[in-house]
């Protein structure tokens, strides 16, 4: 069973920024595109970035120019930089692989308060 383990969430203000972190077992990791998902409150999971295994990278329009997605093969490790933080940037934060084929970790809970 592939284990995704988020962190880096916490409460943040609006205007902040925050860095997520995700470790993927490395047989996965090196051989994936992978992708930061976000589920709002009563909303459905989104994907929000992807970065592919050259470093290609895509953003949802709505995070564009404020998040940076990005990954260390070495440590098997994707990366979410956000800044500007907005409060419709609050939810739980999942990665996994794009397509999203593995099962959902923890996740990690961003709060942005005005």
């Amino acid at each position: 069973q592939v284990q995704l383990v988020e962190s880096g969430g916490g409460l943040v203000q609006a205007g902040g920024s925050l860095r997520l972190s995700c470790v993927a077992p490395g047989s996965i990791f090196r051989l994936q595109e992978m992708g930061w998902y976000r589920q709002a409150p009563g909303k459905q999971r989104e994907l929000v970035a992807r970065i592919s295994r050259r470093d290609d990278t895509n953003y949802v329009d709505s995070v564009k120019g404020r998040f940076t997605i990005s990954r260390d093969n070495a440590k098997n490790t994707v990366y979410l930089q956000m800044s500007d933080l907005k409060n419709e940037d609050t939810g739980v934060y999942y990665c996994n692989a794009w397509p999203p084929v593995y099962d959902w970790g923890q996740g990690t809970q961003v709060t942005v308060s005005e």
